[in-house]
């Protein structure tokens, strides 16, 4: 079984930083493609960042220039930096990862999500 735990959400406001991380355990080979999403009170979930196992990195528009993804791979550990953060930042953050259970096996799985709340 292989869990995604998010850490770091809260409450900061417009303007601030804050850093969120997502650590992977459980029994894998090795793990592809991790990011963000986030869902918003009433709208859809969205991509936020992704991050390649290469660490190639890729960012939906709105937060390019604010938001940085990061990796850490001796630590199965994404992270991400989110600075100047506007209340349409709000939203519940969830990581995302790809991951390799064998040869032939790959899956995705989903954290449970961390809670950011941006006042204004």
């Amino acid at each position: 079984q292989v869990q995604l735990v998010e850490s770091g959400g809260g409450l900061v406001q417009a303007g601030g930083s804050m850093r969120l991380s997502c650590a992977a355990s459980g029994r894998f080979v090795s793990i592809g493609t991790m990011g963000w999403y986030r869902q918003a009170p009433g709208k859809q979930r969205e991509l936020v960042a992704t991050i390649s196992s290469g660490s190639t990195t890729n960012y939906v528009d709105s937060v390019k220039g604010r938001f940085t993804i990061s990796r850490d791979n001796a630590k199965n550990t994404i992270y991400l930096q989110m600075n100047s953060l506007k209340p349409d930042d709000t939203a519940v953050y969830y990581c995302n990862a790809a991951v390799r259970l064998s040869v032939l096996s790959i899956m995705e799985y989903w954290g449970k999500g961390t809670l950011v709340t941006v006042s204004s």
